[in-house]
């Protein structure tokens, strides 16, 4: 027994680090060649589990070869554009100018169900309302609204505003996270900023914090969050 486990700890880290190395996709992303090696390697890594008398080695040393093999066909296909299209294809456009192509329907063997399907994915919910619609080598459909039926921007409505990057995490369960508190230029002052709502760093469940110098607080206790503007005032 202690075998198959202390196996299956090798193989599980194994195949975490394969998956972490190939890239962060989910499983409906991946390109045909990452699917071939991500089945491959799942099967490969069941054989020294199911058999104690096959060497772990045989189930290390292909999963590590297939890895290999797949960063190397990665990175070939950023250096040779045919290589690229030979090993994931290319996308293919199935409706321009709001007109739907069946030929390229064909070729791709969607069915109008896949194609109506795909679109209510995507929140469209009448193809009349489809301006461009493009599918990628990971099966996915990517979709252009028509402009009369899109959802107006801010620019649409000439609203004048700053652009600013999305609150980060600061404290997570009472810990403070380094990185983002040095983005934010807080690194040395997060008590001074909590000060006001009495609370101490290992209190907060969860803090976040922008660059304006807003913050969000969630307490370990479950109380009402406490919101610090830029301004002192807090909500």
């Amino acid at each position: 027994m202690s075998i198959v486990l202390i196996r299956s700890l090798i193989l599980y880290i194994l195949v975490i680090f394969s998956v972490r190395l190939m890239g962060k996709r989910q499983l409906g992303e991946l390109q045909p060649s990452e699917l071939v090696i991500t089945i491959l390697i799942s099967n490969i890594a069941t054989l020294p589990l199911e058999d104690t008398d096959i060497p772990l080695s045989l189930g290390v040393t292909p999963i590590l070869a297939l890895v290999c093999f797949e960063v190397l066909v990665s990175w070939f296909n950023l250096i040779f554009p045919k290589f690229r299209k030979m090993i994931s294809g290319s996308p293919k456009i199935i409706i321009r100018d709001g007109r739907t192509d069946p030929e390229v329907l064909k070729e791709l063997r969607f069915s109008v169900d896949d194609l109506m399907m795909s679109l209510r994915e995507k929140d469209v919910f009448d193809i009349e309302d489809v301006q461009f619609a493009i599918v990628e080598t990971t099966g996915n459909i990517s979709v252009m609204k028509k402009q009369t039926v899109d959802t107006p921007t801010r620019d649409d409505l000439q609203l004048k505003t700053k652009n600013y990057d999305p609150p980060q995490v600061i404290v997570s369960d009472g810990k403070i996270i380094p990185q983002a508190a040095k983005t934010m230029g807080i690194d040395g002052s997060i008590e001074k900023i909590i000060r006001p709502v009495n609370l101490k760093i290992q209190d907060i469940f969860l803090m976040t914090g922008d660059i304006q110098g807003n913050f969000f607080i969630v307490d370990k206790k479950g109380n009402a969050p406490h919101t610090i503007k830029s301004g002192g005032e807090i909500l």
